[in-house]
């Protein structure tokens, strides 16, 4: 074989199964094929459409497809699920479910205080969907598990909104992760916070000031 195609992420990764301490050893497959090149295919499980575009794709153009830093095809996880993500409008306006089946979750809101991984998550489910592009886990109601991440399984609860980020050393809530990302791009996350709080204080301002002009045009009518 000219290349490896790992499928899903107990190939890619090792999945849960090597979740620490990794008692079974469980080993990704470029661990141990070393002398080919691998693309990776994660996601537990992959998108079927997905499969089959790469395979397609491959037999084509008969070369590999663009490849990110750790070996997946960017054509489909070179995004962020968050980045096309129907709810990202109201992540950017600091709107989220607070519990499940409260007023914020039959509206539709963000789900990442819920637990919802889709701001470090790079895979195609928010624009391909499942099922023929009928759905997608946010769209049922779920917060994103990640999995086709590198070790989704260690970074915590999948119903927490306490998240890990990684590139920081840290453990932050979604109501600090502003703070503690400001001045550092962590997947994004803390950019987008901080946006979202500063997109409030202006909406409030202009209200204000709406409210102040009102009286002053009556009086002009009057």
């Amino acid at each position: 074989a000219s290349a490896i195609i790992a499928w899903g992420n107990c190939a890619s990764w090792g999945c849960v199964q090597a979740a620490r301490p990794n008692p079974t050893q469980a080993t990704p497959i470029d661990k141990v094929i070393t002398d080919k090149p691998i693309v990776k295919v994660p996601g537990c499980p992959p998108i079927p459409d997905v499969m089959s575009a790469i395979i397609t794709y491959m037999v084509t153009f008969d070369r590999l497809p663009e490849l990110d830093r750790m070996g997946r095809p960017l054509m489909f996880y070179g995004q962020r699920i968050h980045d096309k993500c129907y709810r990202r409008a109201h992540f950017d306006a600091g709107e989220f479910v607070e519990s499940w089946d409260d007023d914020a979750a039959r509206k539709g809101y963000c789900l990442y205080k819920m637990g919802c991984k889709g701001p470090t998550t790079y895979n195609a489910c928010s624009s391909t969907r499942w099922n023929d592009g009928v759905s997608f886990p946010i769209q049922s109601g779920h917060g994103c598990l990640g999995c086709s991440e590198n070790g989704f399984w260690d970074r915590g609860s999948f119903y927490s909104r306490v998240v890990d980020i990684p590139q920081m050393g840290t453990h932050s809530t979604a109501d600090t992760v502003g703070l503690t990302a400001l001045g550092v791009v962590a997947a994004g996350v803390g950019g987008h916070a901080v946006a979202s709080a500063l997109n409030q204080r202006k909406r409030h301002k202009q209200q204000l000031a709406q409210a102040e002009q009102q009286p002053d045009n009556e009086d002009k009518q009057a």
